[in-house]
């Protein structure tokens, strides 16, 4: 894509790299108190166990991109870089 203003090439930002057995810190705690989740499922939406209590969630990716504050340990399939 093209900015028409500019005509500078716009920078988008493709989807945030997610891999199975991700363990991520969220922004907003568990009611159980619990900040972490493990990544157990990928797609349009992002199935998440938290590693407190062992509940599991399914959450839209886009609002799982914008809550992670950290990753915790990374999944086996994920790059090493």
């Amino acid at each position: 894509m093209t900015d028409t203003r500019t005509g500078v090439p716009s920078k988008t930002k493709g989807p945030l790299p997610l891999y199975l057995d991700d363990v991520v810190v969220l922004r907003k705690p568990h009611p159980c108190g619990g900040d972490t989740w493990r990544i157990v499922r990928l797609g349009a939406d992002i199935g998440l166990r938290c590693l407190t209590c062992g509940h599991r969630v399914l959450v839209a990716r886009a609002a799982v991109e914008r809550d992670i504050k950290r990753f915790a340990s990374r999944g086996p399939l994920a790059p090493t870089d």
